[in-house]
């Protein structure tokens, strides 16, 4: 009863008619209460919280009735939030205005291909209209249209303001898209989808299912905006990035189920790199004599770092004609694909500058291969002489939970080698941003899980690449011997 009656107070202090009878008579019936639930809500001032099980069918008719009950209806909605392109017009909520609806959801139907979920906001819609998608200028011409039921599909004569339809096969309109009657020029915010968190190698089980799987991830990242499915350039792995380890494996389960492709997860590669801490001066010659013409190539390089930021620098400093002209882009070319494999444990080189100063050639022997090859082995040497060291990607993490947990996340941010580089404090929630390796944070989500009860979340993205400390760097080149990435004599 006590809670009734904060819950009535609450909503008479949002009506002035309300809190009048409920002063005259200490309460309000129940057909004014529903009325003070939809006026709250519809001035965003009272937020219902509706619990149920649809695995349970806990609850799920009376939260049907609530929305009928008390939410407000489309035509209350006044003003939508939104714009008119050109103008400050806003966009009204009424039967009589210019058509306009936002696509909310897309699904892949196998047999229906591509379904667009919209809902209307202003206006009717007809089957086979021409509508415009504002966000990208394009008409698209509409097909049926109908009401999802389940797995049914109703077909809909008319479409009005408030209803959520679908159609078939639009060409260029996905999630977050607007849809709008032609000259309306209407556009609504697009959908704020949140960043994923945490990220999965995903590997074909079969061949079958390698060929199959780029049809399918298309399909996938079309239907959930908040998934990506993309190749990581340096590692060359297939990466699938979600909002949690569940939702991720819900994606490869549906991967599975829906469209026969089974992949296998692991963590992803660590985009490790190397570079130079010091300064070398070598030679590189390349010779070879056969019975025929040979092959002759000898440069000489100077190497030294880069400031942070700068991935490869080459400078040409030949006079005199040691080294034909026509040979120095040959010369380049060697260094630029050599650089592609380090010494240290065979990741690429960065942030180094290659100085060319000398050398020699053969009148006949000489090639472009041959320079090639001699700048290759001149780079490898040169990388060796010059104090290389391993770099690992530094992210950016933000860490968002409560004042109870902040000592354990904080110990669990030092234990992977974080810095903490700052707090701030919205309301009841606190927010630790920190600098964490990319290699401590694979197993971040689950643990952040079970610090706080799943009351914490994070978000993360790539700052930059730091040195590795040197008694962990053991444990990369052992792996990159294992994976055959350099040989044991390359350590």
């Amino acid at each position: 009863e006590k809670k009734i009656e904060e819950l009535t107070e609450m909503v008479a202090e949002n009506d002035e008619q309300l809190m009048e009878k409920y002063f005259e008579k200490g309460e309000l019936s129940t057909e004014e209460l529903v009325e003070g639930f939809k006026i709250s809500i519809n001035n965003r001032q009272l937020f219902p919280i509706f619990v149920s099980s649809a695995m349970l069918n806990i609850a799920t008719q009376p939260i049907l009735d609530r929305v009928v009950n008390i939410l407000p209806s489309p035509m209350e909605r006044g003003e939508i939030k939104g714009k008119i392109k050109g103008t400050d017009g806003a966009i009204k909520a009424s039967k009589d205005e210019s058509f306009s609806a936002l696509v909310f959801k897309t699904i892949s139907d196998p047999y229906t291909g591509r379904i667009s979920l919209m809902r209307i906001f202003s206006g009717t819609l007809k089957p086979d209209s021409t509508v415009v998608n504002s966000n990208r200028g394009v008409d698209e011409r509409l097909g049926g249209l109908f009401f999802l039921q389940g797995k049914e599909q109703i077909p809909a004569g008319e479409a009005k303001i408030g209803d959520i339809v679908a159609t078939a096969k639009l060409k260029t309109t996905f999630t977050g898209d607007t849809l709008c009657a032609k000259g309306a020029s209407i556009e609504f915010p697009r959908i704020d989808f949140p960043e994923p968190s945490i990220s999965f190698a995903i590997e074909p089980e079969t061949r079958a299912d390698e060929d199959r799987i780029s049809q399918a991830v298309h399909r996938i990242t079309e239907e959930d905006p908040t998934v990506r499915i993309e190749r990581d350039p340096e590692t060359n792995e297939l990466i699938i990035s979600g909002n949690g380890q569940l939702h991720v494996e819900i994606i490869t389960d549906r991967l599975k189920k829906k469209y026969g492709v089974s992949v296998l997860l692991k963590p992803p590669k660590i985009p490790y790199k190397e570079t130079i801490r010091g300064k070398s001066d070598v030679q590189g010659k390349y010779k070879k004599q056969t019975g025929g013409r040979g092959q002759y190539g000898d440069v000489k390089i100077k190497m030294e770092p880069l400031t942070k930021g700068k991935d490869f620098e080459f400078e040409d400093k030949i006079f005199g004609g040691s080294i034909p002209r026509n040979f120095i882009p040959s010369i380049e070319k060697g260094i630029q694909e050599a650089k592609k494999k380090g010494v240290v444990a065979g990741y690429p080189a960065v942030n180094f500058k290659v100085t060319l100063y000398d050398g020699s050639f053969h009148d006949v022997d000489s090639s472009d291969i041959a320079f090639k090859i001699a700048a290759s082995m001149a780079f490898k040497k040169g990388m060796k002489e010059a104090k290389p060291t391993i770099l690992e990607p530094i992210m950016n993490v933000e860490i968002y939970t409560s004042e109870a947990y902040m000592g354990d996340i904080m110990g669990n941010l030092n234990g992977r080698r974080g810095k903490v580089q700052g707090m701030e404090q919205k309301g009841n929630l606190r927010i630790i941003k920190a600098q964490v390796p990319m290699a401590e944070m694979l197993d971040f989500e689950p643990t952040l899980t079970s610090i706080t009860g799943g009351r914490g979340s994070y978000l993360m993205e790539f700052s930059h690449y730091e040195e590795v400390p040197r008694e962990l760097q053991k444990k990369i080149i052992n792996e990159a011997v294992k994976e055959g990435r350099v040989k044991p004599e390359e350590e």
